[in-house]
């Protein structure tokens, strides 16, 4: 093979590497990990959950960072550009590290058919122990990108496992009940290590998994917690309590459940960690995460919002919601066609006057008809337009909007790329959300 001349070049080769997209499985990864035989080198957080686990990374990693740590965070999909997935002191990293970690684990892989998802995750992991050996990575903050017993991610050892949520997503690799799905998802904890629940009502399974293998579970509302009004909050956990604290940076109510399992976490991590109050109050009012109810500068109001799933599409109601009062609000809306349309819009139903239905440029993209379709089904005598993509449909709700109005663009992480495409040059995710 030719060796790719860039991080472009990487990544292409890499998206044809694997004749599946997603192939669940932990023994490539563990193979490839013996061969690059890099030894642990810092503590490692692991976050899963269907909704929030994006949230509580950003968090973790601006908390430690404010703590005066050097902090590698993966994540995934990206919106814009891949190397969104992979920073280093709170900077994406530049093309030519991740091109020479694409290149050493290439050297290692052998025949071993690797998904693009473990190529990228077995690349970070490189990039992050590759990292100036003057100033070495002090924490790793890692996502699951699908479930967790299964996903490429859970190769590692945390010493620290945080579950957000648990919801109905991704059911044809997970299963089709809450139970089910937790039991995927809770076997990212591991035996004598802190587990962290941010979920305030989770399914048993994830319970009686944890106290199984013996894991230190924690839960929220049980040992840690938090109390709120509108203009502070109040933690209260093992590690102590803490008062007048500001609300986090990322809009939304629910943030606050995920700066708490932040907290928690950083918490049950103290003896290796240490991380003062003070650095947990300066992370929590920096933390930036795009595409989670973020609000564009300007009028007409431009909410982006990654929601695809019903949990994440309720939670984006109440967020519209408590924004205020528009004259009306317009939905751009672009789903992949194995996601449950009927249930995303039907949780916003009350909350959208107009809908404009996106097709999105993707081989699992629904078309603007099917989704306009799952709308008219779950909202009788709703108003739906249809655009050949979501760039398209924005264009066309800016251009129709007046002043008071809002407009709404969710759906998929697709859909957030597409209308941010529009103020910078696009990079497609790859890993379906």
């Amino acid at each position: 093979m030719a060796v790719p001349a860039d991080l472009a070049g990487w990544l292409a080769y890499v998206e044809r590497l694997h004749p599946r997209t997603i192939e669940l499985g932990l023994e490539r990864m563990r193979v490839l990990l013996d061969r690059l035989a890099i030894p642990k080198f810092c503590p490692i957080v692991v976050v899963g959950g269907t909704n929030g686990k994006g949230s509580t990374c950003a968090m973790l990693e601006a908390c430690l960072r404010a703590g005066g740590y050097r902090v590698g965070c993966y994540t995934s999909p990206h919106l814009l550009r891949y190397n969104e997935r992979v920073r280093i002191a709170g900077r994406e990293i530049d093309d030519a590290p991740l091109a020479a970690a694409f290149a050493e684990v290439e050297r290692a892989r052998g025949d071993t058919p690797l998904t693009y998802f473990e190529f990228g995750t077995l690349a970070a992991w490189v990039a992050f122990a590759r990292a100036d050996t003057n100033a070495r990575v002090d924490a790793l903050v890692f996502e699951i990108g699908l479930g967790g017993r299964l996903d490429a991610v859970n190769a590692f050892e945390p010493d620290c496992a945080v579950l957000t949520s648990v919801a109905l997503d991704h059911m044809e690799y997970l299963g089709d009940t809450r139970e089910r799905v937790g039991w995927e998802k809770a076997h990212i904890f591991r035996a004598g290590r802190p587990a962290i629940v941010g979920d305030p009502a989770p399914p048993d399974a994830v319970i009686d998994h944890a106290r199984a293998i013996g894991a230190v579970l924690s839960c929220i509302g049980h040992d840690f917690g938090y109390e709120a009004d509108r203009q502070q909050w109040r933690f209260w956990g093992p590690g102590g309590t803490r008062g007048g604290l500001a609300h986090p940076a990322l809009r939304g109510a629910s943030q606050l459940g995920n700066a708490a399992t932040t907290i928690a976490a950083l918490d049950s991590l103290r003896h290796d960690l240490p991380v003062t109050a003070q650095a947990i109050r300066d992370g929590l009012a920096r933390v930036e995460l795009p595409g989670r109810f973020q609000v564009l500068p300007g009028r007409p109001a431009v909410v982006l919002d990654v929601a695809h799933n019903p949990q994440a599409a309720g939670v984006l109601a109440a967020n519209l919601a408590d924004m205020g009062a528009f004259r009306r609000t317009v939905a751009v809306v672009g789903m992949l066609r194995d996601k449950d349309l009927a249930g995303v819009v039907g949780a916003l139903a009350g909350r959208i006057d107009r809908w404009y239905a996106a097709t999105l440029d993707n081989p699992r993209g629904a078309t603007a008809d099917e989704v306009a379709g799952a709308i008219e089904a779950a909202c009788p005598g709703a108003i739906v337009e249809r655009f050949a993509s979501a760039r398209a449909a924005l264009a066309a709700a800016q251009g129709a909007a007046e002043q008071g109005d809002r407009i709404v663009a969710f759906g998929s992480f697709y859909t957030v790329a597409d209308v941010m495409a529009a103020r910078a040059a696009p990079s497609r995710p790859s890993d379906g959300r």
